[in-house]
């Protein structure tokens, strides 16, 4: 179970949470829905232990609880099966005594009667932890995931790209199958396949889920509860996302019908008062009205979610042949990712990089943006060519210590604060919003702060991966909208549907090799 009871958080001045209270039952799967910087990283914090409440309470009852957070958090240096067994301490302390006690009894070290009475209660004690099926758990919940099986499994955590870091994390959570899970952002990194997976886990889990994403459809399949949390309290809707939507859209619609209603009828009294107030046998009636509309609670009519507001403009017109790769390869250490690709991009292409997470489109992005160097083949740019990157880890690139304002100003050039303010407000930093520091920023929000950063800068070519991770869906409509708009030339690594919508060209990144799609083609 978890539970909210009057729960209450601010981070200095700024007070994120007002008062949450709700229950959801064991078994229930449910949806935490809300704006970006709305407080939904925070509540699952709170739920979780990780900060306390300033009022009221929140937490989890009933046994164990697993939480997904937006930050990967694993050991670089551990395989990926030990980092996977790191999700079941005990077990994992009593495997490694066994494995002391018999290599103590192999050598004949101690009193080996002693020993084997040891190991015979360890033995007990690993089965009574189920451990003889944790593996066969593990390698049900990482093959579910899309890893390749057994060799990902001896693969150190840190050989592995930062969406594959994150489904480690996400299947450490779900190996242990606790009575309570907590995901924040499940679904960033996975494509079609591991996302059916998924839903199919989380419905057949038995235990309780509030889940935080801004994929609709998956929440269509999986929660049968939405809690919309904005401005500091929660609402609660029965049914999956899209009757939630409905039923949010009937309530809004009901409330402004009752708001112009009501603001008729104050109208009219208030026209009565003022027509009556100065006349002696009106006097007593107009101010029985007066007094008796100041009781009257306002009903409000109801406010849109503000929306992100930006344009891309390309800065200046390149060659005809904007990029080519010849004969490019790349290997890590003696891991070969890519071998022997040939990609030719003109001017004013829209060029989608599509496959697996693994397959090396990050990888060939850093090459064509000479972040890395290719092991063999060479990269060739228009001479007029003014290319931006943007990595799927940008976000996490931002100084924490410094206000919002402040990290836009390290691109900003010579560009005045005036301005930078205005482009902030587009991306929804107003007033004193573009102060406040990145690190009590949500992962939205830091990713409005890195999209800033990088529309800031002149470019006419624009190299993106995974652009969409961690946006709220109006920001990600609006996004996909200024790139469908761009008039300069666009090479983005996407698994996004409507980022696939506006290419121009898809070529599929597999086993090391880049082809194009020519069904997809768009001339």
């Amino acid at each position: 179970m978890l539970y909210a009871d009057n729960a209450m958080k601010s981070f200095g001045s700024v007070d994120v949470l007002t008062g949450v209270t709700f229950i959801i039952g064991d078994g229930e799967r449910t949806a935490l829905v809300g704006p970006n910087g709305g407080g939904k990283s925070t509540l699952l914090r709170l739920l979780a232990g990780d900060y306390p409440t300033d009022g009221g309470t929140a937490g989890h009852r009933g046994g164990a609880l697993g939480f997904l957070r937006q930050e990967a958090g694993l050991n670089d240096d551990r395989t990926l099966l030990a980092e996977l067994w790191e999700a079941f301490p005990e077990a994992r302390e009593v495997e490694l005594r066994l494995e002391e006690i018999a290599h103590a009894i192999e050598r004949g070290d101690g009193n080996i009667e002693t020993l084997i009475e040891d190991q015979a209660k360890l033995f007990e004690q690993f089965e009574a932890l189920d451990g003889y099926r944790i593996e066969s758990r593990i390698g049900r919940v990482l093959s579910g995931l899309g890893f390749t099986l057994p060799d990902d499994q001896f693969r150190t955590c840190g050989d592995f790209s930062g969406g594959w870091q994150m489904r480690i994390a996400l299947a450490k959570v779900l190996v242990r199958r606790p009575e309570n899970m907590l995901l924040d952002e499940p679904t960033n990194h996975l494509d079609v396949a591991t996302k059916a997976w998924l839903s199919s886990e989380l419905k057949d889990y038995p235990g309780t889920v509030l889940l935080v994403t801004h994929d609709g459809e998956f929440l269509d399949q999986v929660v049968t509860r939405v809690l919309d949390l904005r401005d500091g309290k929660v609402e609660s809707y029965a049914g999956n996302y899209s009757e939630y939507q409905r039923q949010k859209a009937d309530r809004l619609q009901a409330q402004d019908r009752a708001a112009s209603r009501q603001g008729r009828e104050i109208a009219k009294q208030e026209k009565f008062i003022e027509r009556f107030r100065a006349k002696a046998t009106k006097t007593t009636a107009a101010q029985s009205r007066e007094k008796a509309l100041a009781k009257v609670e306002r009903i409000q009519h109801t406010r849109k979610d503000p929306e992100v507001n930006f344009r891309i403009a390309a800065h200046g017109r390149t060659e005809r042949d904007v990029l080519v790769l010849k004969h490019v390869s790349h290997a890590y250490d003696t891991e070969l990712v890519l071998l022997d690709v040939n990609l030719h991009i003109e001017r004013g292409q829209k060029v989608v990089l599509m496959g697996p997470n693994g397959s090396g489109k990050s990888t060939l992005l850093k090459i064509a943006a000479r972040k890395i160097v290719p092991t063999e083949g060479q990269v060739e740019w228009a001479e007029r060519a003014r290319p931006g990157y943007y990595d799927q880890h940008q976000d996490e690139a931002l100084n924490p210590d410094r206000d919002v304002l402040a990290e836009v100003r390290t691109v900003a050039g010579d560009q005045p604060d005036v301005e930078l303010r205005s482009i902030l407000g587009r991306f929804l930093f107003r007033g004193d919003d573009a102060f406040k520091p990145v690190k009590v920023l949500s992962g939205g929000e830091r990713s409005r702060v890195a999209l800033a950063k990088f529309l800031i800068q002149p470019t006419n070519v624009l190299l993106l991966d995974e652009p969409t991770n961690h946006l709220d869906r109006t920001t990600r409509r609006k996004l996909i909208e200024a790139l469908d708009a761009y008039e300069g030339t666009i090479l983005v690594a996407s698994h996004d549907e409507g980022i696939l919508g506006i290419a121009s060209h898809v070529y599929e990144v597999k086993d090391g090799t880049v082809r194009e799609l020519q069904s997809m083609r768009k001339d």
